[in-house]
């Protein structure tokens, strides 16, 4: 049985459905407190579920010795404004240390989630401490437990461990983010917006970049899924991994492809159409958001590829008009 937390939530209500659809036994454990999550995975079949914090007590008494065969750990608070710095150490540190330790004890594989947010105010995003800065204290929770990972691989060696994979997701987007509010994608909120107004709306200038042309590695979540998998099937291979397409777009690039999507009887559009016909408007950058803001992202894949990940990424037109298709069939 393989053992997703976070189940319900983006990325790993995703996961789950890949895993069944191989035909798995997935344990999933998440926190339904936002009730509306169940509609993630009440499409699969799963084997069991069971809430984070009981799961956590269970767990710690030791009710779990040879249950798993795999941990993928997706659960985690990835609200970038969170203020409260010891519930995010809680749920993000100590819960990922607590998983750690029982994959290391049973000799299973662990997979879970960094995020690229331990960059922070880095322009070089390629997996050294060096450039390692995060701006919030989301960032510093990632940050901090690839270092808790890092200081065992140098006691222990690579070697001497099960399989321990990181993987830093860089902006990723894609179907089953509905519940995620004001922390959902750039896609999701921008086909919310052209529904209820008729135009879409990016930040204009901000640390000398012109409007909209702040960029971002925006990757799918099929994409993140499959990176995922690739490392279940790869037992062998650990290290901390960018998950990113390896190329910036900037945001205009996204307005592009939702306004076009959506429009798709009027006949593909270039941004200076859409721009005059009023479909995409520019407005202030938020004071809220200065100085901790990342205007630049771009995931070094080159260790990702070193491990033997081959599969092309999904650029932004064709990824978000996969998206915005499944959000016009699935979300009212």
């Amino acid at each position: 049985m393989i053992l997703v937390t976070g189940a319900a939530g983006f990325i790993g209500s995703n996961l789950v459905h890949a895993l069944c659809a191989r035909g798995a036994d997935v344990f999933a454990v998440d926190n339904l407190s936002r009730a509306d999550k169940f509609h993630n995975i009440v499409d699969t079949s799963i084997a069991d579920f069971l809430d984070k914090d009981v799961f956590l007590e269970r767990l710690q008494r030791g009710d779990y010795a040879g249950k798993f065969s795999a941990v993928f750990h997706e659960g985690a608070c990835s609200d970038t404004m969170e203020q409260d710095g010891r519930y995010m150490m809680k749920n993000n540190y100590d819960y990922s240390v607590a998983l750690f330790e029982y994959c290391q004890r049973e000799r299973i594989p662990f997979i879970y989630a960094s995020s690229a947010a331990v960059y922070g105010a880095s322009e070089t995003f390629a997996e050294e401490r060096g450039n390692e800065k995060p701006l919030n204290v989301y960032g510093y929770s990632k940050f901090l437990f690839d270092q808790y990972v890092r200081r065992f691989w140098a006691r222990h060696g690579k070697e001497g461990s099960s399989q321990v994979v990181g993987l830093r997701y860089f902006n990723v987007y894609g179907p089953r983010e509905t519940h995620k509010g004001r922390m959902a994608s750039v896609p999701f909120h921008q086909y919310n917006e052209f529904r209820a107004n008729g135009a879409v709306k990016l930040f204009g200038e901000y640390a000398g970049y012109a409007p909209g042309t702040q960029m971002r590695d925006f990757v799918h979540v099929d994409d993140v899924v499959a990176v995922n998998l690739f490392f279940h099937d790869n037992p062998l291979q650990s290290g901390i991994f960018n998950l990113g397409t390896g190329r910036a777009q900037p945001f205009n690039d996204i307005a592009l492809a939702v306004v076009n999507a959506l429009k798709a009887e009027d006949g593909p559009m270039d941004l200076d159409a859409i721009v005059q016909r009023g479909l995409l408007e520019y407005v202030a950058f938020p004071d809220k958001l200065k100085g901790k803001y990342q205007s630049y992202t771009q995931a070094d894949i080159s260790a990702l590829r070193a491990a033997g990940y081959k599969r092309e990424f999904m650029d932004v037109a064709t990824g978000v008009s996969r998206y915005i298709a499944w959000l016009k069939q699935n979300v009212n």
